[in-house]
């Protein structure tokens, strides 16, 4: 397959960034988007030439550090995938690839396609942590957690803070990712000692860091590649109404 990127190159934050144009040929459909990526900058090197900066780790959609804006969507076009699970087979051989970082202000560009996400540390770090000693593990039976609850606070655990729900949302909303996290603990028993003040600390910390704020178009839920339900996000405002209130 051959493809034609175009790709946003930002030196540093402060510089002026602008596309770039590559022409990849002979990649397999079987490769991966980050795969792909990475024959771009061997050729790249070969010219000694600057490499395209990108972020990655596990590359097994587990870590969320590799989230790309791909032809207009967080991730590109597939649904419920990571970019490093994206497959080059699910683009037009001979076509053109538009490559860009997250696009927010809470997100400053470091360099080309990465991305500063601290800000997702901040919050989660104001969220506190679990004050409960647990002590040894207990029994199965041994704590009050409803199947449901516990199935939907795993729901809310599976998001890996990659930051697509802020790139698809018109108004870089950081809803999603942190009513995820308010979820996973307010739906436990562990979780309750702190959740008045742990979901007050994060909407304070997320409006602080320059977040948008939620206008329910459910693009986030469209592009998480963790398929995060928005109806945590009506979950984490009645949390935050009661500790206002109560």
């Amino acid at each position: 397959m051959n493809f034609k990127l175009k790709i946003w190159r930002q030196y540093d934050r402060n510089s002026k960034g602008k596309f770039a144009v590559y022409n990849v040929t002979d990649i397999s459909p079987d490769m991966s988007f980050l795969e792909m990526l990475d024959a771009v900058n061997r050729n790249l090197a070969k010219k000694s030439e600057d490499v395209i900066a990108f972020d990655h780790d596990c590359r097994e959609g587990i870590c969320g550090s590799c989230g790309l804006y791909i032809d207009g969507r967080a991730h590109g076009p597939q649904r419920g995938v990571t970019t490093c699970e994206l497959r080059m087979r699910h683009f037009k051989d001979g076509g053109t690839i538009i490559v860009e970082p997250w696009h927010s202000k809470a997100f400053p560009v470091i360099k080309d396609l990465v991305v500063d996400r601290t800000a997702f540390e901040r919050i989660i770090q104001a969220g506190g942590y679990i004050s409960v000693d647990t002590g040894s593990a207990p029994e199965a039976s041994s704590l009050p957690v409803p199947k449901a609850n516990a199935e939907e606070a795993m729901d809310a655990a599976a998001c890996i803070g990659c930051g697509a729900c802020v790139a698809a949302c018109k108004n870089s909303s950081a809803m999603l990712f942190m009513s995820a996290k308010v979820s996973q603990l307010a739906l436990l028993p562990q979780g309750d000692p702190e959740r008045k003040r742990r979901v007050q600390k994060m909407v304070e910390t997320m409006d602080r860091e320059g977040f948008g704020l939620c206008s329910n178009t459910y693009a986030c839920e469209q592009e998480c590649p963790k398929k995060i339900s928005v109806s945590h996000i009506a979950r984490m405002n009645r949390e935050f109404i009661r500790a206002k209130l109560f």
